[in-house]
């Protein structure tokens, strides 16, 4: 350890690394960042790491086997955690609280082609189901809003909860969603005012159960910035983390009559209790929605182009992360548009 070097405490450490990321990381990236780093800090300082100083090669080497080995990451996600402490001790080398030496020394985990895919998603003839059921028992309701809005216009569900109710534009022949950027009033988009989009609501049954909702059910609340959100609670603004709990529940098989596929009793599961959704392993999340959404949109037929606008993701994106189609499926796809008398 350098003579040189200031003692700084994890924690304090963990605050220089956000204050100095402010500026460069967007909201999400930043919030992303927190988590990976008090993960870190935590794990130091139950190894009685008090000084920042003290971090070596070894240090980290024991950090990735423990988050491998006990904490079950993945290597995609193991390489994202590492790859943010690396930079985490990038920045406190330039304030002379780390050795300059140790964050270039480490090696982030080789994630091979395709390793970095999730390939879980809703499959469509489960989200008709689920979609169906929630037509006739929680019509309207608002998970029934939020599944609508992921499935049909494959959304985001920090896309969904920015609306405001001003952005569902009825006035017209054709409803209109408008997708908006308000990082100022806490609803940020993905991508900035680069995923601003205006989306038209041709399905009849969204626009009306939409119309339903807010007529109905949906509570008359202003959120922390005085704006009057589409989807609430009595709190307010609906959060992430409620729209994704919601899309828990509503995924579960024996939810809408499905016999559960884990041989698993649902008068004893834990995952039919409201906060353990998550818990089952054929519950998906808003994500896996989305992702089952744009793979039916593409076996559909519809255009990379039209499909990257519509959803804010680029074709090369789509492609990566989001075709699940298997190569037989993508085939047919193909076929179409090849001529065979040429």
């Amino acid at each position: 350890m350098s003579d040189e070097l200031r003692e700084v405490a994890p924690s304090v450490a963990k605050d220089i690394y956000l204050q100095q990321r402010w500026d460069d990381l967007s909201e999400a990236t930043l919030k992303s960042h927190r988590y990976r780093i008090e993960a870190f800090v935590e794990w130091l300082e139950e190894q009685g790491i008090s000084n920042m100083a003290e971090v070596d090669g070894l240090t980290i080497h024991n950090y990735r086997v423990h988050r491998r080995e006990e904490d079950g990451l993945k290597k995609v996600s193991l390489q994202g955690q590492i790859s943010t402490v690396r930079q985490f001790l990038r920045v406190l080398a330039s304030v002379n609280a780390v050795d300059s030496d140790v964050a270039e020394k480490i090696l982030l985990p080789t994630v091979r082609k395709g390793e970095d895919v999730n390939e879980d998603r809703l499959e469509t003839g489960r989200a008709q189901k689920a979609l169906e059921y929630l037509e006739q028992y929680q019509y309207a309701s608002r998970p029934h809003v939020e599944m609508l809005l992921i499935w049909r216009l494959s959304a985001r569900r920090g896309g969904i909860r920015s609306f405001d109710l001003r952005d569902f534009d009825d006035s017209g022949d054709t409803p209109v969603l408008e997708f908006r950027h308000r990082p100022e009033t806490g609803t940020p988009l993905k991508n900035g005012k680069w995923s601003e989009r205006d989306c038209a609501i041709k399905n009849e049954s969204l626009a009306q159960t939409l119309r339903d909702y807010i007529n109905g059910p949906r509570q008359k609340v202003r959120d922390d910035h005085d704006r009057t959100p589409l989807l609430t609670t009595k709190y307010g603004r609906v959060s992430l983390g409620t729209i994704k709990q919601d899309m828990y529940r509503v995924t579960r098989p024996c939810m809408y009559g499905i016999e559960c596929p884990h041989d698993r009793d649902p008068n004893i599961c834990e995952a039919t209790q409201h906060d353990k959704a998550s818990t089952c392993p054929s519950s998906r999340s808003p994500h896996m929605i989305r992702t089952g959404s744009l793979t039916a949109h593409l076996d559909a037929g519809t255009p990379k182009a039209v499909l990257s606008d519509r959803a804010d993701a680029t074709e090369k994106t789509l492609d990566r992360h989001y075709d699940q189609a298997s190569k037989r499926e993508q085939m047919i796809r193909r076929e179409e548009f090849i001529a065979e008398d040429l």
